[in-house]
């Protein structure tokens, strides 16, 4: 055991010492490379579609030349680190505002031929569209809607960047990777930095090992906190099957209303027993995706039993997913935030067309009752298993769960962010011109408001 103990640490310091003579080599051999930018003062004569589309597949933002009064080169420069550096699939453009919208965003993303978010800033207009892999229309429609009355180009784009990295999926394309990221480094700065690396590998095995020690305890912390919450909503959906008038062999009874029974049992024992197994907070998500399963099963049973049309698979009641099944999405601003759709109950639905405050969910924190989205990271999961990762981005744009959800420490201590809770994601991968523009539109075309329909997807949506 001793010897183990004293040659591990040497071992990654030597791996250390591989990898910085591996990434010095190219430039003690050549020197260093070119540099990149954003494309913020490309010719007068490329603004054409063509020509913006060549300019994002290099680098994420573009601005017209005759648009850049409303963003500096310093300013878009700044913009395309960021995006760069969240490594999502957002593509920026500046243009004036006579330029030509019809059918706009469609040429441009078939031109660029890459799946992805695109925002375009037209004189002091805006609107966005995105590929239904990467961010779904109504979180696209919430986040244009977060911006769209700022007037300052910079904090519009800003805010817009912001917001959308920390709720879309998918990773920026590879044809961006050729760019530098500064350019101008110093070989002997380079080695000066390899040497203090190779140097400090002992010391940050150390720092390693201590910072994994204290994310598992915070770990089991929230998850003993969410427990609670997930073993109420486990109760609830107990006392609905109980109170289930249906028998197997009842009359009237068929196969399709034995197998809705059948799923909605399975989902009950499914959720106890990954509850029971769940070690971190990320877990519970197929707790609560397996209740939202069982109540789905149970809203078609009924409808089956009472000869009415089965219903369209719709998430939960964003309120309270103890709710079962929404039957409509309505408009909500929560205090504070932009107004946003969400999917909510019959019960929901009506308070708040007679102008009543929803029956919201609430649990326990540090400064009392607080409903779910303001509660902590911890309950990211929790609301993913329900919601999934293509509809949750745009119910907590604005929330501090949101917020949480977006940081660095959350996707490094509960699994990731929202696109996690989805699966399935992409973004960033060279599709060329086949998506399905039918629901995506455009600014409206024939001279109607640019962004009249509003945050549109390239692939059909959900």
């Amino acid at each position: 055991m001793t010897v183990a103990r004293t040659t591990r640490v040497p071992a990654l310091v030597a791996l250390l010492a591989a990898g910085v003579l591996a990434v010095l080599a190219p430039v003690l051999a050549g020197g260093a490379g070119g540099s990149a930018s954003a494309s913020a003062a490309p010719r007068a004569a490329e603004t054409s579609v063509s020509a913006i589309a060549a300019s994002l597949r290099e680098s994420p933002v573009y601005v017209d030349p005759a648009a850049s009064g409303q963003l500096s080169q310093a300013d878009a420069h700044a913009l395309q680190k960021r995006i760069e550096g969240a490594d999502k699939p957002v593509f920026v453009a500046v243009l004036p505002a006579g330029y030509p919208t019809e059918n706009l965003f469609t040429d441009l993303r078939t031109a660029t031929g890459v799946t992805g978010l695109y925002a375009i800033r037209l004189g002091d207009r805006f609107d966005a569209r995105a590929d239904a892999s990467v961010l779904p229309a109504a979180a696209v429609r919430n986040l244009v809607g977060s911006v769209r009355g700022e007037t300052d180009a910079k904090a519009q784009l800003d805010d817009f960047t912001d917001r959308a990295v920390a709720n879309m999926g998918g990773s920026a394309p590879a044809s961006w990777g050729a760019a530098d990221t500064g350019g101008g480094v110093s070989t002997g700065a380079l080695v000066t930095a390899g040497v203090v690396l190779v140097a400090g590998g002992a010391g940050a095995y150390t720092l390693v090992r201590r910072n994994r020690r204290r994310r598992e305890a915070e770990q089991r912390a929230a998850l003993d906190r969410l427990r609670v919450v997930v073993d109420e909503d486990i109760t609830a959906y107990g006392e609905e099957l109980d109170r289930l008038d249906f028998h197997p062999g009842e009359p009237g009874a068929d196969d399709a209303m034995r197998d809705d029974y059948a799923h909605a049992l399975d989902a009950y024992e499914t959720a106890k027993s990954q509850m029971a197994a769940a070690t971190r907070p990320e877990d519970v998500r197929g707790v609560t995706e397996a209740l939202e399963d069982g109540r789905f099963a149970l809203v078609r049973l009924a409808a089956r039993r009472h000869g009415e049309p089965l219903p369209e698979r719709r998430p939960p009641c964003f309120f309270d997913p103890r709710h079962g099944p929404s039957v409509a999405d309505a408009s909500w601003t929560p205090p504070g935030g932009a107004p946003r759709e969400v999917p909510v109950c019959a019960a929901d639905q009506t308070r708040l067309a007679d102008g009543r405050d929803p029956v919201i969910r609430e649990v326990d924190t540090d400064q009392g009752r607080r409903p779910y989205w303001e509660a902590g990271p911890a309950y990211g999961p929790w609301a993913g298993g329900y919601f999934g990762g293509g509809l949750l981005p745009g119910l907590l744009v604005g929330t501090m769960l949101g917020g949480l959800m977006a940081g660095p420490s959350y996707a490094s201590d509960y699994g990731g962010g929202y696109g996690d809770f989805g699966g399935g994601y992409e973004g960033g991968d060279v599709s060329g011109a086949d998506f399905d523009p039918g629901s995506f539109g455009d600014f409206g075309g024939g001279g109607g408001d640019f962004g009249g329909g509003g945050g549109g997807d390239f692939g059909g949506g959900f």
